[in-house]
């Protein structure tokens, strides 16, 4: 009988996974495209409700993935010698790792937290591949810890987005959280509200996100709430995939306001660190009308594939401007949806899979 062949095992290790936000999208994707591959992968979760809930928000295949606590796996030698594969998601700290191949995932751009000490030097020796979502993040971690990291931008299946028939409705997506990356919906409510008493007709403004729970989270929503009543704004909370899906291809502009108020630079983790909503809205023909800072002026070409703004009044008149001339908005969208592209999660697959051969 010949030699049975060896299953290459990962192990993906996340301080945030429960959080299901982007970057937790970003690294259950690795996950997947290991699987797809024939890997056994091993996540860092105590509950597998929660994989339950990635596979409807994200639509991902993550049949057969199994899972480890944190205490098992940080720091221990041994235990990690047994995978050939691990991909660590920084919560600023740097991790030992002792793998084969390692890989270690910035999805926010930390700093001040001393990351050019001694002991970081030491471990960053024993990692193969640092890798950031975007150029913003990139800039900031590089000088932070003095490296020199890869970009692998956020896998959007861009392919499951299609345009449908447009409504009049401007679309928003983003967590109902109190958390680092404030998304600042409240400016967009306030901002949609002055457009309706200036004379703005038959048209709806469409907040759609996740929200966990909690004190604070509650209040942040029931806030959002009070402010919006008596105006054509709804709210999606925890919608699934198919149901997002639906809302992108309705919407004819996707508004994104994450960093609003807050220096760029003093506070990048304030900022939208890359932007996968605005991909997905793109590649469902949504013209997208961001903030210009963060990742977002790394996926948005101003007046070529959507528009940046910097103040309200920006986001007033360029909305207003689309709102006025449906051959504008065609053309953008067209060009939207070529520019998505660009964030495929083929494209990001191509990175893993030449990083593991």
């Amino acid at each position: 009988m010949g030699n049975a062949v060896k299953k290459m095992k990962a192990a993906i290790v996340s301080p945030y996974i429960k959080t299901l936000g982007g970057g937790e999208r970003y690294a259950l994707t690795v996950a997947q495209a290991l699987l797809d591959r024939g890997w056994g992968v091993e996540i860092t979760l105590n509950e597998n409700d929660v994989l339950l809930k990635a596979r409807e928000r994200f639509n991902l295949k993550l049949a057969g993935i199994g899972t480890i606590s944190f205490g098992e796996i940080s720091g221990k030698y041994l235990k990690q010698k047994n995978y050939d594969l691990m991909f660590w998601v920084s919560d600023g700290s740097i991790p030992w790792l002792f793998s084969p191949k390692t890989v270690l995932h910035f999805q926010i751009p930390f700093h001040n937290v001393r990351g050019k000490s001694f002991f970081n030097s030491l471990k960053f020796k024993k990692i193969d591949k640092v890798v950031c979502n975007s150029l913003f993040t990139k800039k900031v971690i590089d000088q932070e810890y003095g490296i020199n990291s890869d970009v692998w931008y956020p896998p959007i299946d861009v392919e499951e987005f299609t345009a449908g028939e447009k409504e009049n409705t401007i679309l928003a997506v983003g967590r109902f959280e109190k958390s680092q990356t404030e998304k600042r919906q409240d400016v967009l409510i306030e901002t949609f509200k002055k457009m309706i008493d200036k004379g703005l007709k038959n048209w709806q403004l469409i907040l759609a996100g996740g929200h966990t729970g909690g004190k604070e989270n509650d209040e942040l929503l029931n806030e959002l709430k009070k402010m919006a009543a008596g105006f054509p704004i709804s709210f999606k909370i925890n919608v699934s995939f198919s149901e997002l899906k639906t809302l992108y291809s309705k919407a004819k502009i996707f508004w994104h306001a994450a960093g609003y108020g807050t220096d760029e630079e003093k506070y990048p983790e304030k900022m939208e660190h890359f932007g996968m909503t605005t991909v997905e809205a793109m590649a469902s023909g949504c013209v997208p009308v961001v903030i210009n800072k963060g990742g977002q002026k790394e996926i948005v070409q101003n007046n070529i594939n959507g528009f940046l703004w910097e103040t309200v009044d920006d986001l007033m008149n360029l909305s207003a401007k689309l709102i006025k001339g449906d051959k504008l908005i065609n053309n953008i969208s067209q060009e939207a949806v070529k520019k998505s592209r660009d964030f495929s999660k083929e494209k990001f697959y191509e990175k893993i899979y030449s990083f593991i051969s």
